[in-house]
């Protein structure tokens, strides 16, 4: 007889963001954030999967948005995606070329935040 195994959660699959517009969203997550496509099944809605890396993607969902983009909050404060991140600064300095003004952390640590397209926060923290 086997005993039984406590459930538990093993870690993070997929975070998924609702967007309008897919090609400004491919150009944003894709081009500027450098993120990897990966295939994504017929859903029968539009939408885009990313690599986020060690087994977890990013699902943006091409569906109808009831919350409004234009949040009067910080992003920081706003609910977000949080990306560790390689050359923050060469990446705020692309993304800021894009037209995508980002603000640093007011924690002092090396971490910025930016909206994408559809005014969803996304967190870039630097790793190490």
């Amino acid at each position: 007889m086997t005993a039984a195994r406590s459930p538990s959660v093993l870690g993070l699959d997929h975070v998924s963001v609702v967007i309008a517009d897919l090609e400004a969203s491919a150009r944003f997550y894709g081009e500027i954030l450098g993120l990897r496509p990966v295939e994504r099944p017929d859903l029968g809605f539009p939408g885009l999967w990313y690599d986020l890396g060690g087994g977890q993607t990013l699902h943006l969902l091409g569906v109808p948005n009831p919350d409004t983009t234009e949040r009067d909050v910080r992003g920081g404060r706003d609910r977000h995606l949080a990306l560790r991140v390689r050359g923050l600064d060469t990446l705020l300095q692309r993304l800021e070329n894009a037209g995508h003004p980002a603000d640093r952390s007011q924690s002092g640590r090396p971490a910025a935040f930016v909206r994408d397209p559809d005014g969803n926060t996304v967190e870039l923290i630097e790793a190490g």
